[in-house]
């Protein structure tokens, strides 16, 4: 595909690059529709931690000592994913300049390349720092680097999504690497250079799609901003995740209607009611695409967690707060009907579309195993699916990298 540098790939570029630094997450607007005082971002650390987005060292030397003296469920999820092609040393990068990515990949222009090099080079990382065998680490810097050298921009209606969903993994193979391995990364400024210039202006302004777009972008935001220890768009990144978290996840104190990103301009029930896929009983728990598929669904709790285990890793724990509180119940919601409850008359008109991946890992662990709160049907999901493997998309792994993990 040749890279035209048009006027309106130009004008879009630098549209897309005016970082919203200012996002206030706190005030959004009077009446009905205005979100809790209390709701505020978090402010960037001091100092990044590093390793910092999703997986803390504490938390891979865990699993290191679990996968080594063979104990269960790590070593059956650490065989699950060293068995997959994502782990394959053979396995030959596919960049390209431009990826082009219409609604659901169609076009597909790369994107399924992007997405699952993006993955193999965290499986990889993972692979590296479990069996300190050199070579997984140096295929993780060679798919880096190659898209590195060649990628310059995302196009097509699906280019923010992508960006969120490839700019997700990246950065977490990224941080194991440079903090963790000791050999030469030569190339690791240009790749950061990629991070900066190619994803970062594409999801850092947000996006008033379905909330599973703007929840996965900002997790990519964040975790590119501790990656680049970017602290202003960290702030930003992390402002828009908690106003988006609070429209995406309904619990009963938001009142009649649940709360609303005020740049959609969703000013009466007939809107949020459109918006929610027809929903109009909101009862805590339920999700703005519940009634669309659980996948979607899942895409958004899976952000979610992402987001909040990387803040806690950085110093400041929104497990504590309506973060944890809107995923403790949207994921015990969910899991009830994935688990094969009949839906009611009055959800999603009777029928649910059940299929809500391997999500549960990180947010059970954190909310349930470190902070001892029952969650009896997310318990249930996330046992019956372990080992949780990879949506194929920007999750992978979690119960080798949080199942039961106590860091």
């Amino acid at each position: 595909m040749q890279d035209k540098d048009t006027p309106a790939r130009r004008r879009r570029r630098s549209e897309r690059s005016a970082l919203a630094l200012t996002v206030a997450a706190g005030v959004l607007g009077a009446g009905l529709l205005t979100a809790p005082a209390t709701q505020r971002a978090e402010a960037a650390p001091a100092a990044f931690a590093h390793p910092g987005v999703t997986v803390s060292r504490a938390q891979l030397d865990f699993v290191r000592g679990k996968v080594q003296a063979g104990a269960q469920p790590w070593k059956g999820a650490y065989d699950q994913m060293m068995a997959s092609g994502y782990a394959s040393l053979s396995r030959t990068p596919e960049p390209r300049a431009v990826v082009e990515c219409g609604s659901y990949s169609n076009p597909d222009h790369g994107c399924t390349d992007e997405r699952e090099d993006a993955i193999a080079a965290y499986t990889d990382a993972l692979a590296w720092y479990i069996t300190r065998d050199e070579r997984y680490a140096r295929k993780a810097i060679e798919l880096m680097d190659a898209w590195s050298a060649v990628l310059k921009d995302h196009t097509n209606s699906n280019a923010p999504l992508q960006t969120g969903w490839a700019g997700s993994s990246w950065p977490k193979a990224a941080e194991i690497i440079k903090y963790t391995y000791t050999g030469t990364w030569a190339g690791s400024g240009r790749f950061a250079a990629m991070l900066r210039d190619v994803y970062l202006p594409e999801i850092i302004n947000g996006s008033n799609s379905n909330g599973n777009w703007e929840l996965s972008m900002m997790e990519a935001a964040v975790g590119i901003s501790v990656f680049l220890e970017d602290k202003a768009s960290y702030d930003t990144a992390m402002a828009k995740f908690r106003t988006r978290t609070a429209a995406y996840v309904y619990l009963a104190s938001d009142g009649d209607l649940p709360k609303t990103v005020p740049s959609q301009n969703l000013n009466t029930r007939d809107k949020i009611v459109s918006y929610w896929q027809g929903q109009s009983t909101f009862v805590t728990g339920l999700t703005q695409e519940t009634c669309r598929d659980f996948t979607h669904t899942g895409y958004g709790i899976s952000a979610i967690s992402h987001v909040a285990e990387t803040s806690r890793i950085q110093g400041q724990d929104l497990y504590g707060t309506d973060v944890g509180e809107r995923l403790r119940q949207a994921l015990g919601f969910q899991a009830k009907y994935e688990l094969g409850t009949a839906a009611p008359s009055w959800l999603c008109g009777g029928t649910v579309k059940r299929g809500l991946g391997p999500v549960t890992e990180v947010g059970y662990n954190a909310l349930h195993n470190r902070l001892g709160i029952a969650m009896t049907n997310t318990q249930a999901l996330t046992q019956r699916n372990r080992p949780a493997g990879s949506d194929n998309l920007f999750v992978a792994w979690e119960t080798l990298t949080h199942g039961d993990n106590p860091n």
